[in-house]
């Protein structure tokens, strides 16, 4: 063969696979393959790469192509260390390696008898080099026999050399689109892979109806803030693993952020299947997962939506499945839900909400209710809450679940929190006046919009002051995630508020957002132990051990600590087991109009039948 003809081969093998990527590597290595054939006059032409973690030689492409290959392909990948040694000698070959009749690879000679009724095989193997490192190979097969020169095999080394960087070249690219792809914390898809994935299922054409899962953990970041850093990271770390292993691999799994997940099954699904597997998929969840030396389990909420291919958009089903997931988590968490018609209502009630709230704040339709806190040991009220509701012209009485989000959504958070605060005062003080609440403190829920206005401060004190109401008496409730958003400002605030005596309390404690930290750089009085954590006492040893680590945590920093959401005389029991001694909930009262809170207030106690011990009722508060 002419020089000529061999050098041209180097630089039209280069052209062909400059521009070769991960989706094309094949295609484009099997027409260079076809193209050696022809230049070096041999029968079969193969490139392998070599797998250094499992020490196998794994098939690329090869030419021409086998017939009726076996499932799995015996020649797909070969263990170096397999007993039959075919691709041992090349292991760590960093030359060509040329063996004559007789002595060929058993796995190519097998192929030559069969197909051909030939023994005599010349083959040639020569190794794609990374650094001198061996990382794949490139070999020739020759029925009969064949001398190949220096020149040639220098040639061949010059293209082993161009595959070799193509490797490198696509390995890298695999791995930045991986890393692209995927989710740092546990190798699973993230949001750009789901979005990808889900935009091909819902194709015109394609099989469907296509489910979609939304799953959120409950309260999960408790364990990493009361039982150490990473557990909250090793139990999801956990979790994505078992769900890789109980679910089709074709499955598509996508860790969103945080807690929440997505899956997509590969087969298609209508409703009622799908709500099967949302509660299949809740339990498996559910499973304990040891977490350094404790063996713990967190519930999951489930939003289930499906998508007909070719009507629904990605945008439409994972709206619909987070929707969904709002609903099953509005009863405390723990369930599975499917998007429905009613759903499509609710969210319709929303914008019905955005568009009238407005008026509402000037036309009298809002009130308050009030609901007690008391000493659980002697059942003395020792606090009221101020709770807004809204008097819809159409829907009846709203809770604040149905409007307080679309008021901090719409800006309306801040002209909304100040009614709230100038209607509960002026409640309070004409109680005060008629010899009512005079050792109650009134709690008032402060949005973080109002927290970090400028004139925050300054409006409280000219409420307390045109209701002659003294400081010490009103206690602000902010939640854990207003703490963390603006914390110098937060502080600012706070401590404005401390100079006048206002009191201040973390609502919602323990959902995930506060740290040690925190609690020590602001003027806190008390913490609320959120009321999910609460409702499971005495049936969830894992809320147990947060609220125990709660109380303990209050204490240790001197400050108070109010039980929300008691339900049940067992969780009432336990609370002041643990030593908390001050809650609400509907056990104690609902939150009521003011006319049916002065009949408690009259009373100064609310009756509670607890069957405490003799102790826990004497003891001190």
């Amino acid at each position: 063969m002419p020089r000529r003809t061999l050098d041209s081969l180097v630089t039209q093998v280069a052209s062909e696979l400059m521009g070769v990527d991960a989706t094309t590597l094949v295609a484009a290595t099997e027409r260079v393959l076809a193209s050696l054939i022809e230049h070096f006059d041999v029968d079969f032409c193969y490139l392998r790469r070599t797998d250094r973690e499992r020490r196998a030689t794994i098939l690329v492409a090869e030419w021409p192509p086998r017939q009726a290959v076996p499932d799995p392909d015996p020649l797909g990948i070969v263990y170096f260390d397999d007993p039959d040694p075919a691709f041992k000698a090349v292991e760590h070959a960093t030359e060509p390696l040329i063996v004559r009749p007789g002595k060929a690879f058993t796995p190519y000679r097998d192929i030559a008898r069969r197909t051909a009724g030939i023994t005599d095989l010349t083959s040639a193997a020569v190794p794609l080099l990374s650094r001198g490192t061996p990382i794949g190979l490139l070999g020739f097969i020759k029925l009969g026999d064949r001398e190949w020169s220096t020149r040639e095999l220098n040639v061949l080394k010059a293209i082993a050399s161009l595959f070799a960087q193509l490797q490198a070249r696509v390995e890298a690219e695999e791995r930045l689109r991986y890393i692209a792809m995927h989710d740092d914390l546990t190798g699973l898809a993230n949001r750009r892979a789901l979005l990808e994935y889900m935009e091909e299922r819902l194709q015109p054409g394609n099989p469907g109806p296509v489910a979609a899962f939304f799953l959120d953990l409950d309260r999960l970041k408790a364990l990493n803030d009361f039982l150490g850093h990473t557990a909250g990271d090793n139990f999801i770390r956990t979790l994505s693993t078992r769900l890789r292993e109980h679910l089709d691999p074709a499955d598509m799994i996508a860790r969103l952020g945080g807690d929440e997940f997505v899956i997509v099954p590969a087969k298609p699904m209508e409703a009622v299947e799908a709500e099967l597997e949302g509660t299949r998929l809740q339990q498996l969840i559910a499973r304990r997962v040891t977490v350094g030396e404790e063996s713990v389990s967190r519930a999951a909420s489930v939003g289930v939506a499906v998508g007909i291919p070719g009507e629904a958009t990605v945008a439409d089903v994972l709206r619909r499945a987070d929707h969904a997931l709002l609903s099953a988590k509005s009863g405390g968490g723990n369930g599975v839900a499917v998007f429905t018609d009613a759903m499509r209502a609710q969210f319709e009630l929303q914008d019905d909400v955005e568009l009238n709230l407005r008026s509402a704040v000037s036309d009298g339709s809002l009130l308050l209710h009030y609901q007690p806190e008391v000493d659980l040991r002697t059942g003395r009220i020792v606090a009221l809450e101020a709770l807004v509701r809204w008097q819809h012209p159409t829907r009846g009485l709203l809770p604040p679940g149905a409007f307080v989000g679309v008021a901090e959504a719409t800006n309306l958070a801040g002209e909304l929190g100040r009614w709230v605060i100038r209607t509960a005062c002026a409640q309070f003080a004409q109680w005060r006046q008629q010899g009512l609440a005079s050792n109650v403190v009134i709690r008032i829920n402060v949005s973080p919009v109002q927290l970090v206005s400028l004139d925050f401060v300054e409006s409280i004190e000219d409420t307390l002051r045109s209701n002659g109401i003294d400081g010490s008496s009103v206690c602000l409730e902010i939640t854990e995630h207003v703490v963390v958003q603006d914390l110098a400002r937060t502080q600012l605030t706070l401590r404005g508020l401390k100079r006048m005596g206002v009191q201040i309390a973390i609502d919602d404690f323990g959902t995930g957002y506060s740290s040690l930290s925190h609690l020590k750089a602001l003027p806190v009085d008390a913490v609320k132990i959120d009321r999910g954590f609460v409702q499971r006492l005495g049936v969830s040893t894992d809320d147990l051990a947060i609220v125990k680590s709660i109380v303990g945590l209050a204490g240790s920093f001197g400050l108070g600590v109010v039980g929300e959401g008691v339900e049940t005389a067992v969780a009432a029991r336990t609370l002041v087991g643990l030593g908390c001694y001050r809650a609400q909930g509907f056990l104690i009262a609902r939150p009521l109009p003011p006319e049916a809170v002065e009949t408690h207030l009259a009373a100064g106690r609310i009756p509670l039948d607890l069957e405490l011990p003799r102790v826990s009722r004497t003891a001190k508060h």
